[in-house]
């Protein structure tokens, strides 16, 4: 694997070019962190881990972050960069936005502002454990509490009122993926862990695209906390879920 750094459509980041992969497909990869903290260089291993096992390029976007940045910036970012993928030569159907966490909010979002822009939007998304839920109030914020390692709903509040301000409205589709229209939205690929406490946000991100006929794979990693993935190389669960990832992403 080699990372190097670069500047893509304005926005700083990471590559990770495995050796041998198709430089024709690109992973491009929003972190995960709040959307205030975290990084290309903090989330480069995960996306490295998952570009070699789909045998293609990442590149992970160092987007502006909260509270210096509110929302829509780190979509405007995001769409930036697939802009200039394409410009660049990269036909939109072999770029795929993917994100963990917040991150996956982001992966969902960038693909929906692109729809809305009437442009044509990557092949695919690939959401893990994604926040989407800026209203706070998902059932499994409660019956999962004692067994989320991670995540409290007060962690989430300080987080929302970071990147949404006073301003936002939490049930804006672009802030909040489970209030739009996913109409047109390419194939998607979903995980969460059973015990963490945004296990419904997947679940009900599944029921909403599904029912506007989106085709979604919803993978729940049994006895796994948020963003599992995150143990690639070093869990035979997680190498198992990118060899499945990697199965559903050559279907296309």
């Amino acid at each position: 694997m080699t990372y190097r750094e670069d500047t893509v459509g304005g926005v700083p980041g990471i590559w990770c070019l495995p050796q041998g992969a198709d430089a024709s497909k690109v992973l491009l990869y929003t972190h995960g962190g709040g959307f205030a903290v975290g990084s290309a260089s903090s989330h480069r291993k995960l996306a490295g881990h998952v570009a070699k096992a789909l045998g293609v390029v990442s590149f992970v976007l160092d987007y502006r972050r909260a509270p210096e940045f509110g929302h829509p910036a780190q979509i405007e970012d995001g769409v930036a960069v697939f802009d200039a993928l394409v410009a660049d030569g990269i036909a939109p159907q072999d770029v795929t936005t993917i994100g963990d966490s917040a991150g996956g909010n982001l992966a969902i979002s960038i693909a929906l502002a692109l729809l809305q822009q009437g442009k044509q939007g990557p092949g695919s998304v690939i959401a893990f454990s994604p926040w989407l839920d800026m209203e706070n109030k998902g059932e499994t914020l409660v019956t999962n509490d004692a067994t989320d390692a991670l995540i409290t709903p007060e962690l989430l509040a300080g987080m929302i009122a970071g990147v949404l301000g006073d301003t936002i409205d939490p049930t804006t589709p672009l802030a909040n993926p489970l209030y739009a229209d996913f109409t047109g939205f390419p194939r998607l690929f979903v995980t969460a862990g059973s015990v963490e406490s945004l296990l419904d946000n997947a679940t009900r991100l599944q029921e909403r695209a599904e029912s506007a006929g989106v085709d979604v794979t919803l993978s729940i990693g049994e006895g796994q906390q948020h963003v599992y993935p995150f143990l690639a190389g070093r869990s035979a669960l997680v190498d198992a879920e990118l060899a499945k990832l990697a199965a559903w992403y050559r279907r296309k």
